[in-house]
């Protein structure tokens, strides 16, 4: 067998294994989805509102002709979403790097 024929039959044998694993320990409820996508939500808004209260209290005592509540809503969402993206690449990552699919 060719190097290229070796990987693809490795790949296919590491799918199938994450596969018969994923059957093996059951389905996720559906509950368990909506917590996945309530994390989520919540790792972007929890910063995107501390930054919009931030600018808030710093308006408020510092008046001027920039808007900070504005400016740091979007540095809060930014920070947000740049949270999340780790958080699922992440476990991305731990899903398709698993230990047990480098002996197949």
């Amino acid at each position: 067998m060719s190097d290229d024929e070796t990987d693809f039959v490795r790949q296919v044998a590491a799918k199938a294994s994450r596969k018969l694993k994923a059957q093996q320990e059951g389905k996720q409820s559906v509950w368990f989805g909506l917590g996945m996508s309530g994390l989520i939500g919540w790792s972007v808004a929890v910063p995107t509102l501390g930054g919009a209260m931030l600018g808030l209290w710093w308006d408020h005592r510092h008046p001027g002709a920039h808007s900070w509540t504005l400016m740091l809503l979007a540095v809060g969402l930014v920070i947000g979403c740049a949270n999340a993206w780790h958080w699922v690449s992440q476990q991305d990552n731990a899903m398709h790097d698993d230990p047990e699919d480098k002996d197949a």
